[in-house]
Parts: structure tokens; sequence; C-alpha cells
């Protein structure tokens, strides 16, 4: 009996540390093909959206302006960009799409953007993918993701996928 017990420990155990190391080069993948198809890269700080509808009054869009803390990649020479993305309030009607971001007032975030070729503006890449919210950590106050992965790490990524 006891053998057996140490034998399906040992099992999870090995099963667990297969699965994270999957889950882990699953993420740096996913990293690596958002920082190469991303024109701009960027974290920052959300600091106003307004919603409008569109010239057929068809769809809803919002427009986040992010105060921009550091590219990453690109760089548009300003301190500030607009993320346009599809959803949002208009008076009563109310549009919400699955797989968009959604931004919050005053979020910190880390963006991969894809430059919009009708205007100035940018779009996330790769939907809600290509959002990453950012927090101060409550215990040693670093910046990390919401999954607790600290966000100087993920950067460091992203400049060696971007300098190769």
């Amino acid at each position: 009996m006891q053998v057996t017990r140490t034998i399906l420990l040992f099992s999870l155990i090995i099963l667990y540390g297969f699965y994270f190391n999957s889950f882990a080069q699953q993420i740096k993948t996913e990293l690596k093909d958002l920082s190469k198809g991303a024109d701009v890269i960027l974290t920052g700080k959300v600091t106003q959206q307004t919603s409008s509808w569109n010239e057929n009054k068809t769809r809803i869009y919002t427009h986040a302006k992010i105060q921009v803390e550091e590219y990453l990649k690109g760089n548009n020479n300003g301190s500030s960009v607009i993320v346009t993305y599809p959803g949002g309030e208009v008076g009563d009607v109310g549009e919400l799409y699955s797989h968009m971001p959604k931004f919050k007032d005053e979020e910190e975030v880390l963006v991969f953007l894809k430059k919009d070729e009708k205007n100035s503006s940018y779009k996330v890449f790769d939907g809600e993918d290509g959002k990453i919210s950012v927090m101060n950590d409550p215990k040693t106050g670093e910046k990390i993701t919401t999954s607790n992965v600290q966000i100087n790490s993920i950067k460091a990524q992203i400049k060696s996928f971007v300098n190769d």
C-alpha cells in the first residue's frame, strides 16, 4: 500500500512538472509570435476612453488613450497612443465582442499593437492575447501580470525576440 502511494505521488509530481514546463514553453512561443507580429509594443497607463458609432452607425468602437511609459518595439515619437477596439457604449446602446481586449481607466498595460492602415490609431494585435494587464505586487512592490509573472521578465523576453 505504501509503495503504491509513493509511486502515485511520484507520478503526479512528474506530470505536474511536465505540465508547467509545457505551459511555460507555450507562453514563450506566444510571446515570441506576438513580439514578431506587432508593429509597436509598449507599456503604459490608460488615461481616457471614448466610444462612438462608426460612419454607418452599425458598430460601436472605443478609443483608449494610453500614456506611454516605455516603448519595447517601434516608436511613434509620441508620449501617448490611441488604441481602437470594437465594442463599448454610446447612450443606452452597448456592444460587446468576444476575444477582444477590454481596457479600464487608469489600468496599467503591456500591449502589442498593429498600425491601423485607415488612420493614425492602433489596434491590439491578436485580440485579447495582445493585451496584458499590469499591477503592483502588494508584497514586493514590483510590477507583475495578473498571472503573477514579473513584468521585467516579460519585457526582457520581448526585447530578445525583437532583437533576433
